[in-house]
């Protein structure tokens, strides 16, 4: 299997002022992403503000990445969709870049069954040689996929990674306890991280990791080595900022944070809108308190 790493930052979309995506800033939020302690880039998914960019500027992304960090990251193409047509097309187009892997989400709105789900997964699987990523976001798509339905999906080759964003750690050990040993789960919650490696996760892929990368990485790889205590101690140094950038949709928060440590991403688009004073005082207090402005 190809290991994308412990460590994902599922990266922002870069607007300039008039919201026309920022390239140029994409390919430096990259590299800086990439030396910072990600293993790996998840490119056009929700943090990336992928329901509201068109596919142009989701091509244009994966090319711009990919040149970016070229040997010192992979790269992984959000290419789900809830039209399973859209989703292989996407997928395959995407693999003709040369993107190193495809996380594919949940079908949302359509509230399909489990079987439904798993007629949607493999299809794309047949569609493609990548490596793909599970995204199970039930609070982003109104459906949970359950340990049964990722335990039928790890049987697929093309899956080797599940991110775990269901919120629950009874799920998680379920889960872990159906899959193949070599199927990795990474907790897709930065406040969960710690407590899901304890049942068996591997890592994140992360939103705080635009702003305490290395800090994340130490705390997985300091509880990948044993050592349980370094990795408590990190994670409860994290935790003000693992909440912080949450109090309202994400990326709004982070969007702001980044600003604040001088990478000036711009706000979000509609229906998503810039953090009230209040809340940016919040994050500021935040980052001042880790010493990151």
């Amino acid at each position: 299997m190809l290991n994308f790493g412990n460590v994902l930052t599922a990266m922002v979309t870069p607007f300039k002022k008039d919201l026309s995506v920022d390239y140029a800033l994409a390919e430096k939020l990259a590299v800086h992403l990439a030396e910072n302690g990600s293993d790996g880039i998840v490119v056009h998914g929700t943090t990336g503000e992928s329901p509201t960019l068109t596919h142009e500027e989701e091509f244009e992304l994966y090319k711009v990445v990919l040149k970016a960090v070229k040997g010192k990251a992979k790269v992984v193409a959000g290419t789900g969709s809830n039209s399973t047509a859209t989703a292989v097309e996407m997928t395959k187009k995407a693999e003709k870049l040369g993107v190193d892997g495809a996380m594919i989400v949940a079908p949302y709105y359509n509230k399909p069954s489990q079987d439904g789900l798993y007629a949607h997964f493999k299809a794309i699987a047949d569609a493609t040689a990548l490596p793909l990523i599970i995204y199970n976001i039930p609070g982003r798509t109104g459906i949970n996929m359950l340990p049964p339905l990722i335990s039928r999906l790890a049987g697929i080759k093309n899956y080797v990674v599940l991110k775990d964003a269901a919120g629950n750690l009874d799920q998680t050990s379920a889960t872990k306890e159906l899959v193949p040993q070599n199927f990795q789960i990474l907790s897709g919650d930065d406040s969960l991280t710690l407590p899901m490696m304890a049942v068996g996760a591997e890592g994140v892929i992360s939103v705080a990791s635009h702003i305490a990368g290395k800090e994340i990485k130490q705390m997985v790889i300091s509880f990948l080595a044993g050592d349980v205590k370094k990795a408590e101690a990190l994670h409860y140094k994290l935790l003000p900022l693992f909440k912080v950038l949450f109090i309202t949709s994400n990326p709004v928060p982070v969007k702001a944070a980044l600003e604040m440590i001088g990478f000036p991403v711009g706000g979000p688009r509609l229906p998503l809108v810039p953090l009230l004073t209040d809340q940016k005082n919040k994050v500021e207090k935040v980052l001042k308190d880790l010493g990151k402005i």
